[in-house]
Order: structure tokens, then sequence, then C-alpha cells
């Protein structure tokens, strides 16, 4: 046998344990549109921070293994404090949610006391429970839009998915110098060179981007034409890849959606604008990891009930706006 099927055969026996580990348990998995091809296979849902958010809140399972970051289990948790909530592998953080913590942020609440808070929902239980309104890349700019115009708003911690939303709408807005090191390192200059090389694609930018910025001016003066670029949330790029005429796209964001893109496209060419933009962190679960996981019933997850009570508020804002 050689390696290809050796490695395709054991994929199939792990899933097949996973199946009826999750039956046993009366589970559901969760993953995120970052995870590797073949924990994406296994999940009962793949989706960006919302839909995973909304899936998590709506389940009757018993046990919700979270394929994702520990902020994205710990969401969970909050949301079905009656459930058992599992991540695969303890060690899945996040960059950009280490950029802020709740002492940070109730200093900076202070220097401006009547600030409506908006908290992306890559950041900590702890910090959602200091802040006004969570948000996701999908819904970000409904949250903003909802809020009074005469409102101060403290937006966290992403710098550039803040400052998109900032030029979108024209908001007082004071945003924090936070970034997710995989889609800060997708530059400008990146986008210009796929272009050059794939002049006919449609481009898709996740609004985390460092090349976002330059991608809205280019659009505003017209070096871009406005129906070839997309600013959308990973759920928003899923979507349009479906919906779009097109049938190539250039892809700025994290890698792994592309086995989701590709799987449901299967005549149309994805390219990624940065093969490098790749998270440690959402790769470190494998399907070693999910079987463990639903047999040993770790490692679980849970928010201290007075901190979940208080994060519920802004993540009960942004589904309901949502």
């Amino acid at each position: 046998m050689s390696g290809v099927d050796a490695g395709e055969a054991r994929e199939a026996e792990l899933a097949a344990e996973i199946a009826e580990w999750k039956r046993r348990r009366h589970a559901v998995i969760l993953a995120h549109n970052y995870q590797v091809g073949p924990v994406q296979d296994v999940a009962d849902y793949v989706g960006d921070s919302l839909g995973l958010s909304r899936q998590a809140a709506a389940t009757d399972a018993e046990v919700i293994v979270f394929c994702g970051v520990h902020f994205m289990a710990e969401t969970a948790s909050i949301l079905s404090p009656g459930k058992t909530v599992l991540l695969p592998d303890a060690g899945a953080g996040c960059s950009l949610a280490d950029t802020i913590d709740a002492e940070r942020l109730r200093r900076w609440k202070a220097e401006h006391p009547d600030a409506v808070v908006v908290s992306y929902v890559n950041t900590t239980a702890e910090v959602k429970a200091e802040s006004d309104y969570c948000c996701t890349s999908g819904n970000a700019l409904k949250v903003v839009q909802s809020i009074p115009e005469d409102r101060e708003i403290l937006f966290l911690p992403d710098f550039f998915l803040g400052s998109w939303i900032q030029k979108v709408t024209g908001r007082r807005m004071h945003i924090w110098m936070g970034e997710c090191h995989v889609h800060a390192g997708i530059h400008p200059e990146r986008i210009g060179a796929a272009r050059r090389e794939h002049p006919e694609a449609e481009l898709l930018v996740h609004p985390e981007c460092g090349c976002t910025t330059s991608v809205l001016y280019f659009l505003e003066d017209g070096a871009i034409p406005r129906e070839a670029a997309n600013v959308v949330s990973t759920e928003g790029m899923v979507n349009r890849a479906r919906s779009s005429p097109a049938r190539e796209f250039l892809v700025a964001t994290e890698t792994g959606i592309l086995h989701r893109m590709r799987r449901d496209n299967p005549d149309k060419r994805f390219i990624p604008v940065s093969d490098g933009a790749v998270c440690p962190y959402m790769k470190m679960i494998t399907l070693e990891k999910v079987r463990d996981a639903l047999r040993d019933l770790r490692v679980e997850v849970r928010v201290p009930k007075e901190t979940a009570a208080r994060a519920r508020l802004s993540i009960d804002r942004m589904l309901a706006i949502a």
C-alpha cells in the first residue's frame, strides 16, 4: 500500500471511530473554516465564528466538540452552559486575542467613560464581559451601524477590521492596535502581484488583512473594478464563491478555507494570495485529537458563571443584530 493510500485508509478508520464515539456521547462536532480538511470533513457544521456561535446556541447535543481555538470554545460554553464543551487541543490559542486582556480594556474604558465598547469575537470571555457588544467579521459593520451616531466607539482588538469599518461608516471610533499575525502578513504588494498573475480572477479579501485598507483605496480610486473585489468575512467568501459567475478567485485569508471552497465548487479555481497565510493554532487539531476528545471527554472548557453571565450580554446583542 502506498503512503497516500495508507494515509487515506487511516483517515477513514479515524472518521469511523469518531462517528461511533459521537453517537455514544450524543455529540456534535463544530469546525471553523480554517481547520484542516480531514477535520472539516467529519464535522457536522463548518463555518465562521458567527455561524458556529449560532450552532452552539441551538444544538440539543449533550457534548460539543469545538474544532477551532480557545476563545471559540469559551463562546460555545457561554451560550450552552448545560453542555460539555470540548477543545481537542488545549494549546489552540489566538495571537489576536492575546493582544488585549480585561485589565487593559478597563483602563482604556476609563479614558473614554461614555464610549460604547465593541469587542470582536476573537477575545477572551473576560474581555467580552467588559464589552457592550460582541461582533464577528460577518456582522461587525451591522453592529457598529446599530449604535447611535452620536456615541463614541471603542473597537477592539483588530486594527485592520476596525479601520475598514471606520472607513466604510465614517464613525467616530478609537481602534485598538491589535492584529492577527496571519492576516497582517498578507501585504498589499502581494495583492498586486497576484492580480497581475491572474487578471481575470475575482478578489476576495478578509477585513482582518493588512491589505484591506489598500484594497478599499483602489476600489474607491477605480484601480480595482468594484465587481472584481469583495471585502467579506470567511462565510461571505464561501457564499460569494458559490454565487459568483467568476471561474477563478484570489483568496486573501487563512488557507484552510480553500478546502471548503474547492469541495463546494469543484468546477472553479481558488488561488491563495499568500501560501504562507497559515494559522498554526488552527492546525493543531487533528482527527486523532477529535477522537481522543470524544473518547476521553477532554479538554473541557468552562467559563466561570459570573464572567459567563456578563459576557453573554454582549454575545446575545451580537446574535440579535445578526
